[in-house]
């Protein structure tokens, strides 16, 4: 997924709590859907980014001679003006492009299975 165009913003923004706790009926289920949707991203942007700087990666059996890459650099540049985990979560959340499940939900479904 390209992060860099989810529109999240970089800046402070004052949010009304209101319009985050109608989004999943409570403002904790909110932040629990944040919080879990931020890890997720997190990992995702992480695993990116260890893929990317493996491409450029040059296995040395010199510990003496140090090279800087710019290709590298760059990478780990591009990554660290992303908009951080949580703002893209907040963003998503607002949107509506999260599906949230609840446990209940849950439940509920495999105990229709099992009765099937």
């Amino acid at each position: 997924m390209d992060y860099k165009k989810t529109g999240a913003e970089k800046t402070t923004i004052t949010r009304d709590l209101v319009d985050l706790g109608e989004k999943t009926g409570n403002i904790y289920n909110s932040l629990a859907v944040i919080a879990k949707r931020s890890s997720q991203i997190n990992r995702e942007i992480k695993q990116e980014l260890i893929n990317k700087l493996e491409e450029f990666a040059t296995h040395n059996e010199q510990l003496e001679e140090i090279f800087e890459n710019s290709e590298q650099i760059a990478v780990s540049r591009f990554y660290e003006r992303l908009p951080k985990p949580w703002a893209i979560a907040m963003k998503e959340l607002m949107d509506d492009n999260v599906y949230i499940k609840s446990l209940e939900e849950e439940e509920d479904s495999e105990s229709e299975n099992k009765n099937a």
